[in-house]
């Protein structure tokens, strides 16, 4: 398994595609906007005009968009990977997205003798560019085994979460973490600030306890230093707890703080706000950062 298409050339994307080549792999790449990737077609990466170009001949396909109408165009759309890719090929969707869209498309993919997993990721742009990311992957366990030096030259915590869509649902789990931590971390550095203390000596005092997290680790210096640039944009995360959302809904599940961060953030994106990074939360706390 050596020649990988790849679609979805962005902040987390450039990265894994550079850990792949490193690792010795031929990279295709596909984006919309070519001009965005002429870095990384110099360093090696093979451009392709279409997504049907990038879906022939290769031995797997990985995808990481930004929204399931992203993940559905590229894969079903009129000159999609579904129609184009050989039979036998590995395709492998890294975006987050609808857990439900990601049985159909496996589904439709043995349909045409196409091996099928959603493989959500975590660890942001850090854990991109580190090759630590986290994996979290459903579909067929075969499928899962013959992928995995693949995925572990991006990640190193590679987590086989059972059938088709469970790798998505997994991802839900994580987000829904993600957004009680963050606030909670946005809400007591607030706190310190505002009762006159060194916010950055707070972070260094708890951040080895029982209040220390990733999300502190990620963000505290960004939030000092009033870095709001992305590493994880505010859309993308709102896109991904209106999914984890949208499911607890239909079990009938009641999930407070992810409505609540995800009422804030909404608030954030009707401000203009939603390309700045998840860390401009704390802009919804001290007004004058």
């Amino acid at each position: 398994m050596k020649r990988i298409g790849f679609i979805g050339v962005g902040i987390m994307g450039k990265s894994m595609v550079r850990n792949l080549m490193k690792s010795g792999y031929e990279v295709y790449i596909y984006t919309r906007t070519k001009s965005k990737v002429e870095d990384i077609i110099a360093e090696g990466a093979i451009w392709c005009e279409t997504v049907a170009d990038i879906a022939k001949n290769k031995d797997i396909i990985i995808t990481i968009v930004g929204y399931p109408k992203d993940v559905e165009e590229v894969y079903l759309g009129k000159g999609g990977i579904i129609d184009n890719a050989d039979k036998g090929t590995y395709i492998v969707d890294m975006t987050t997205t609808d857990p439900k869209l990601a049985v159909k498309i496996n589904d439709l993919a043995l349909n045409k003798g196409l091996k099928s997993l959603d493989a959500p990721v975590t660890g942001g742009d850090m854990g991109a560019k580190a090759g630590t990311l986290t994996i979290l992957v459903g579909g067929d366990k075969e499928d899962f085994n013959a992928c995995l030096p693949v995925f572990e030259a991006m990640g190193k915590n590679i987590n086989y979460m059972g059938q088709a869509g469970n790798g998505q649902h997994t991802k839900m789990a994580n987000q829904i973490a993600i957004a009680g931590t963050l606030a909670a971390d946005c809400e007591a550095m607030s706190y310190a600030k505002n009762v006159g203390l060194d916010v950055s000596e707070v972070v260094k005092a708890i951040g080895t306890g029982a209040a220390g997290s990733n999300q502190l680790n990620a963000n505290a210096d960004k939030i000092i230093e009033g870095n709001m640039l992305p590493g994880f944009f505010i859309k993308h995360f709102i896109k991904d707890m209106k999914l984890a959302k949208k499911e607890a809904d239909i079990r009938g599940l009641e999930l407070p703080v992810l409505s609540k961060v995800l009422s804030m953030y909404e608030d954030m994106e009707k401000d203009g706000k939603s390309d700045l990074g998840t860390q401009a939360l704390i802009l919804k706390y001290d007004k004058k950062q």
